[in-house]
């Protein structure tokens, strides 16, 4: 349920306005050297407030280790990471708790858990919680240094023009979405275990735990059906794997080839927008008219690329641990 990989294992939890949220890691080599200050870049990467069109909300994302480090290095034994919530505004939310906002999982917790979700900031649907995963990628890179993992924005609003693409956002008053691609390079032959374990299978599992994740393509993607075979086959040049060219996104049969690894994902617009929207009242039984108020961004894409590597480095750890290609104790 809330838990993810077979060796290198995260469980994930807290909630948007909860005191907290947070990750424990399973399954990380010992020895490993970790410090606050590994987490630094990627953290700020991943902040709202900081680039245009993204939530003004404001966190610190210090790491607070709670268990699995000793003399600053890593004991083999699981690490939980807390990161506190303290810049938060619930009373946003309760202003508008009977009407569920189209797009966005309130309605459905709502009907799941009776009613007992924490609807403040979308509780544990937010993607506040990607924060924890974000702090895992950085400890999954830092045990595989040889792979290298790029994920970059390539098209907001139907524009490969970003400042364009929020432009129209911000003159509509609404929300747009993106796409993220994301490259690796560095990756042995043979991850992925065919068949319900190929390499596309878990990473497009992982994918679809970050928010507002609509949709995934590797290689050449949907271009694929409307390629004959003779094109779309990737030529082998020699006994490394190298291929003339890239349609399979470095995947063949479930297994990486030794090739770029190239997959993308589409990111559906922010539910919550300020734009004057209708939904059902759960309280007057009536369709009303609505906006959102409150934090929040105005593309959520934006903040994706690195969320994106985190949740790839994830899934490659794994698969490289379950290769034995990952000591049980690193020595530094």
């Amino acid at each position: 349920m809330n838990s993810f990989g077979r060796i290198f294992r995260v469980n994930i939890f807290g909630e948007s306005h909860g005191e907290c949220v947070g990750i424990t890691i399973d399954g990380i080599p010992a020895g490993l050297s970790l410090s606050a200050d590994d987490f630094l870049v990627d953290m700020e990467r991943r902040k709202g407030g900081t680039q245009k069109g993204t939530t003004p909300r404001q966190e610190a994302d210090i790491p607070i280790f709670k268990s699995g480090i000793f003399n600053d290095k890593t004991t083999g034994f699981p690490v939980t990471i807390l990161f506190e919530n303290n810049n938060t505004r619930s009373e946003d939310y309760q202003k508008q708790r009977s009407i569920p906002r189209p797009g966005h999982a309130d309605w459905v917790a709502h009907q799941k858990f009776g009613g007992n979700e924490d609807y403040r900031g979308g509780g544990h649907f937010s993607a506040r919680l990607t924060t924890g995963l974000v702090a895992a990628g950085v400890i999954a890179k830092k045990i595989m240094p040889q792979i290298k993992i790029n994920a970059n924005i390539i098209e907001v609003g139907g524009e490969a023009d970003i400042e364009i693409g929020l432009q129209k956002a911000i003159d509509a008053k609404d929300s747009v979405g993106g796409i993220i691609e994301c490259k690796i390079t560095g990756m042995p032959v043979g991850l992925g275990e065919p068949y319900f374990d190929s390499l596309e299978s878990v990473l497009s599992h992982m994918m679809f735990t970050i928010p507002a994740v609509k949709g995934i393509e590797f290689g050449a993607g949907f271009q694929a059906a409307k390629m004959f075979g003779s094109e779309h086959n990737d030529a082998i040049e020699n006994m490394d794997g190298k291929t003339t060219t890239n349609h399979a996104g470095g995947i063949v049969g479930g297994i990486s080839n030794g090739n770029e690894l190239i997959f993308r994902i589409a990111i559906k617009p922010t539910s919550s927008t300020p734009k004057e929207q209708r939904s059902f009242n759960w309280d007057t039984a009536q369709i009303e008219k609505f906006s959102v108020k409150g934090r929040h961004d105005l593309c959520v894409a934006l903040r994706a690329p690195v969320i994106v590597e985190a949740a790839t480095a994830l899934v490659l750890a794994d698969m490289m641990m379950m290769e034995q290609r990952i000591p049980r104790v690193i020595k530094n």
